[in-house]
């Protein structure tokens, strides 16, 4: 062969591998969240393709509890799944994989030979299991499991429901040690039922939100197995963020789908937003707000109740993380809108905000499900304080979108003690944050600028991104954070004494809803 042939010889076989390699142009990034599961294509530049999205019930049995049908979750992965690859008018085979991010700390347990559920799905806001966290707290195991897992003695935590399922559902205590059983975080179940139980995985983001995992040791914890009474042989296998978590059935999606990439939500919104270096940081406004910052290869144990736990997990190495968890955000507005028919669609609470005066009386303390970080008050409930004659649907609707910034603040100031540092911006992400009113507010309480991405889509993102970094597309973080890209920044305006003014209103709310001092 002459050079000119071998030349268009070898062209011909570059195009083919571009050709193979732009069929393979999507990746599908499951977001199975609180009350809605998503399905989002994104293209090779983080950019979203198509969404699909579908609402499901929540079960409230008792005051405090809250559970999901995992069949309800299931059924809406699968349907947002298929209805997203029909609306992009693509095939299964231009997916070239599929990342997987979830609402953390929801417990299910499954038989494994039929896959069925045994019970309702126990969602990380319910409280039922309070008094045995403070029977835990009495015999004073809280030094043990902060030091062990980061976390705190708290329901909010997967180790006292899956010990509630076992000791409430007839029979499953026996059966689980008899090995019968599953328990996994919802990306568990989704993978086990995707590759038609072949995989019973996780990853290690998920598995450090359990209180059950070592997140020095990298593995499941047999002292802690022991104080909750968990038998070992229900746990899954735990896996780096970015791996090989297996593949698809076929009839499920239209291909044999390699699931490449797993994250619990928060840390999924952390990759998303390019929080790779130290002191980055983001949060993320959905059914209940959450704030990390990156704090590197070394794990660092909070003074002031926040959380330690792992930000995400690359070729067998942990980046630890600090959080604050707020129980309750969007899902005020929820209540707002559903609860108290305040108004037909969230997009209208920007117009009421802005029909009230910067200093008006109204706090409202969305205390549904307790308080969360700092506070870890389970037995806290809501309250609307400060109502006077004036006070109409605006004022109340306002009170609601300005609690979930003086929540934000209330963390900020527990991570900059804890940290040592102050960040000079924070990078935001959620439904909440397309309400210009709500980021203003936060940046005028926190003092800092606020930055909104172009993609909002940050948590579907990052699970994408993960996939991404196995499939190839990606070959290192610094290549992701090239991709990153701001849409709005919001620079606080308002003066430091009106703001400190405001927030000493917040904390005096707050400290009539609290059921401890």
């Amino acid at each position: 062969m002459d050079d000119k042939n071998a030349k268009v010889s070898i062209q011909k076989r570059k195009t083919i591998q571009q050709s193979e390699l732009d069929m393979s142009s999507f990746i599908l990034a499951i977001d199975q969240g609180t009350t809605s599961s998503r399905a989002i294509l994104f293209n090779r530049q983080g950019q979203v393709a198509a969404v699909e999205q579908q609402e499901f019930t929540q079960h409230f049995p008792h005051d405090g509890w809250i559970e999901h049908n995992p069949e309800d979750i299931w059924e809406t992965v699968v349907a947002t799944c298929r209805d997203v690859i029909a609306k992009a008018a693509i095939s299964a085979d231009q997916i070239a994989g599929i990342g997987i991010t979830n609402q953390r700390e929801t417990t299910i347990v499954w038989d494994r030979k039929t896959g069925k559920p045994l019970y309702n799905a126990i969602v990380w806001q319910d409280r039922r299991t309070s008094d045995l966290c403070q029977s835990l707290r009495d015999q004073g195991y809280t030094d043990t499991v902060q030091a062990k897992t980061g976390l705190l003695i708290d329901p909010y935590f997967s180790a006292t429901k899956l010990a509630w399922i076992l000791d409430n559902v007839d029979g499953a205590r026996e059966r689980a040690e008899q090995g019968e059983l599953a328990f996994g975080t919802v990306d568990s179940f989704l993978i086990w039922r995707l590759t038609g139980g072949q995989q019973h995985v996780t990853d290690a983001t998920n598995a450090s939100r359990t209180a059950l995992f070592n997140i020095h040791t990298q593995e499941w914890d047999e002292e802690l197995l022991t104080l909750f009474n968990i038998p070992a042989n229900l746990l899954p296998d735990v896996k780096d963020s970015s791996d090989d978590f297996g593949t698809t059935e076929p009839h499920w999606l239209g291909a044999a789908l390699p699931i490449a990439g797993v994250a619990g939500d928060q840390q999924a919104a952390l990759v998303g937003q390019a929080c790779f270096q130290p002191g980055m940081g983001k949060s993320t406004y959905g059914t209940g707000c959450f704030m990390i910052v990156n704090t590197g290869e070394t794990p660092s144990l909070s003074r002031n109740r926040l959380l330690t736990t792992i930000g995400y997990r690359l070729n067998g190495k942990p980046t630890y993380a600090m959080e604050g968890s707020i129980f309750v955000a969007g899902a005020t507005v929820q209540w707002l809108r559903d609860g108290l028919n305040l108004f037909a669609d969230a997009s209208e609470t920007e117009a009421l905000a802005q029909e009230t005066r910067s200093g008006h009386s109204v706090y409202l303390v969305p205390a549904f499900t307790g308080l969360g970080a700092p506070h870890w008050d389970p037995k806290a409930r809501g309250a609307i304080l400060g109502l006077t004659r004036d006070t109409g649907i605006a004022e109340i609707v306002a009170a609601g979108l300005q609690a979930v910034c003086y929540q934000t603040r209330d963390l900020q100031h527990c991570m900059n003690d804890d940290m040592e540092a102050t960040p000079v911006n924070l990078r935001v992400d959620g439904g909440m944050v397309k309400n210009n009113w709500v980021m203003q507010f936060l940046a005028d309480m926190l003092g800092i600028q606020v930055d909104r991405p172009t993609v909002l889509e940050t948590t579907a993102l990052g699970a994408a991104y993960l996939a991404g970094l196995r499939l190839g597309w990606y070959q290192t973080p610094e290549e992701i954070e090239q991709l990153w890209r701001c849409e709005k920044s919001f620079m606080p305006t308002m003066e430091e004494a009106t703001r400190e003014q405001l927030y000493q209103g917040w904390l005096d709310a707050v400290s009539r809803v609290r059921s401890t001092p």
